[in-house]
């Protein structure tokens, strides 16, 4: 089990950041993902393997003007 935005999901092995995003259905371009306060880049979701009982934050960056 992990937690992404402190909602519980189901782990499995081999699960990268990508996975999680389409797990959770997100799909807006502009994020900023940490898993266990550890910053992923963009070109690194589809490698980035989430260990079990990992934390993940998934920040939509928002702007204006």
């Amino acid at each position: 089990m992990i937690l992404v935005n402190e909602e519980p999901l189901a782990w499995q092995v081999g699960m990268t950041v990508r996975d999680i995003l389409r797990a959770k259905n997100y799909r807006f371009p502009m994020l900023i993902i940490h898993v266990n306060d550890t910053l992923i880049p963009k070109q690194d979701y589809d490698t980035t393997v989430v260990p079990d009982e990992a934390v993940v934050k998934v920040i939509h960056l928002i702007s204006g003007g």
